[in-house]
């Protein structure tokens, strides 16, 4: 009787599903051993889990406009560093250092440190 409420209990615990703790590789996605850095106007401030983005619209040498897309940390990471919804808005000029990505037909960019020079206003190790 015990053999068989032991091996209940052992299936019982081994087939419950738990949520996946997996998370994509930085790497893999963005030359983290190299940093950039950008210029550009925000189009767009997506403050959610599990990475904010920001889009910038820069203007290349070529005098192209070229829309990036830039991931940051989470919601609930920024909010600890006194990052909100509104701390960036459309509009807003922003200097950017980021980690490039591998594809850089993506135009994509992990944010390392972001600078609003109209006011000032900082985020991360570089500029603090």
């Amino acid at each position: 009787m015990k053999s068989a409420q032991l091996f209940l209990l052992c299936f019982s615990v081994l087939s419950t599903p738990l949520p996946a703790l997996a998370h994509h590789s930085f790497p893999a996605t963005y030359n983290v051993d190299v940093e950039t850095e950008l210029q550009g106007e925000v189009v767009a401030f997506l403050y959610r889990n599990p990475h904010a983005t920001i889009q910038v619209m820069v203007t290349e040498s070529s005098g192209e406009k070229v829309r990036y897309l830039i991931e940051w940390a989470g919601a609930a990471a920024l909010e600890g560093s006194g990052v909100s919804r509104g701390t960036l808005v459309p509009g807003d000029m922003v200097v950017i250092l980021g980690n490039p990505g591998r594809n850089e037909a993506d135009h994509r960019m992990r944010l390392v440190s972001i600078r609003r020079p109209s006011d000032g206003w900082t985020w991360g190790q570089e500029y603090n």
